[in-house]
Parts: structure tokens; sequence; C-alpha cells
């Protein structure tokens, strides 16, 4: 089965194009750095050529006002050349409550995209995740003021991208669900405990300040970010991942 991956070098997509070689599939990373542009759709059609699945990886570079824009045309771009190429199956990457946060902008630039991939003319399927491990560092360096991090205690269920990656390359090797497949880690945590124990780990000084309205995440209500009961929930918690890492 031949898989193009666009976005496919980054922090899921270079992992999901190993785990897919591993599994015997011809999967090919597409990004800027080999010629296609999805946002120009410059060497799109070249790239899907004789693909049988593509997985859409990609991301908005802010979170803000402009994320709508370009979920839209990058979509527009992708899902048109699907189907001059005739690809059989389109993946996206999505997020667990994503459509639950309508006062987040970002949030609904993915609500957006989601929308606009089962609009298409793509037999189509969409994973949610819930937050990565790895992007935890981000959220205090998004809350520093100082040497303190404002963080509300918004509670997630984050998962390692190793164990999303696998997630998506299944679904990229199975038939089109036309349904979204959630995928959480195993705990539940409240957001700035979850930095606490981050910050612990690394032996920083900043101190993680508790503060309901701050950052992206302040705009939160109760717990849609956590798994649905329909989710498949992965093995790999938060403590063992961080012992991994040292």
């Amino acid at each position: 089965m031949k898989i193009a991956v666009l976005g496919g070098t980054g922090l899921i997509g270079s992992q999901v194009v190993t785990l897919m070689r591993e599994h015997g599939h011809d999967a090919e990373p597409l990004s800027p750095s080999n010629g296609v542009d999805l946002l120009s759709g410059e060497g799109l059609d070249n790239g899907l050529k004789g693909a049988d699945v593509v997985v859409n990886l990609t991301n908005s570079p802010t979170f803000d006002e402009k994320s709508p824009g370009f979920f839209h045309k990058t979509m527009d771009n992708m899902l048109d050349a699907a189907e001059r190429q005739g690809v059989g199956h389109a993946v996206i990457l999505s997020i667990i409550g994503v459509d639950q946060v309508p006062d987040l902008e970002y949030y609904k630039a993915k609500v957006l995209q989601e929308e606009l991939l089962k609009a298409g003319p793509v037999p189509w399927s969409i994973v949610r995740a819930g937050q990565f491990f790895e992007f935890v560092p981000s959220v205090i360096k998004m809350g520093l003021d100082g040497d303190v991090a404002h963080i509300p205690a918004t509670p997630v269920q984050p998962l390692a991208s190793a164990d999303i990656s696998r997630a998506v390359a299944q679904v990229a090797a199975g038939k089109p669900l036309l349904a979204v497949k959630n995928v959480a880690g195993p705990e539940v945590f409240a957001l700035d405990e979850l930095c606490r124990i981050a910050a612990q780990a690394k032996g920083v000084s900043t101190q993680i300040v508790t503060d309901p309205s701050a950052g992206m995440f302040g705009a939160v209500q109760g717990s849609v970010l956590t798994a649905p009961d329909d989710a498949t929930l992965t093995t790999t918690t938060y403590r063992e991942w961080l012992a991994q890492q040292k």
C-alpha cells in the first residue's frame, strides 16, 4: 500500500512514516523540503500520484484567527489533488473535545478542517488525540511571566506521541472509518499538576501558579478534553515516559 504523509517530517509524521515502512508499506513523507507545499498546492499532484492513502499531519503555524484560513486552504488543496489522483482514503489528526471549545479560535479551525474532510470527495477517517506528553514544556513556556508560569487546572488526558503515531498508522492501513476514532492516555491530570510534575522532573525552578483564565486552555470548560466513553486508551503513563526520556 502506498501512503503519502503530509507533514511527514514532523513529530508525529516521521514516526508514522517509520511505522508504515516497518509494516511493509510504501510510505512517503511529503513536505516543502521535497517539493510539496500544501499551502500553495505546489507538488501535490506529483506527491499523491499512485497513493492509496493520504495522511495529513500538517498544522497551522499559529493558534490565532489566522488558523482557519490555513486549514481551509490546505484542506481544499489536499482534497482536490487527492480526487484528481484517485486516492481512496484521507486521514487527519485532530483533538479530543475539539468541537466543545467554541471560544478557542484554533479549536474552531480544527473543527473546520474536520468538516471539510467529511464533506469532501475522498473516503475519510479522523483520529482525535489527547494532548501530547511532548507538548507540556510548551504549555509552561506559553504561561511564563518571569519565573512564574500561569496554568489553568484544565483536566487533560495526555499520551505519548509514539502511541498516537501507532494509532494513526493503524487507521491509515485500514479501510476508511467514515467516523472519528478517539485516542487518549491512561491518566487524567489537571494541567497545572501535569506542568508541576514536568518542571520537577527537569529540575527547573519555575513556579507553577494555578490561574483559571490563563492561556489557550483557560477557554476550556469542564472535562471536554478527557477521553469520551468510546475512546481507545493507551498504556504509557506520564511518569514512565519521563523516565524513558532520561
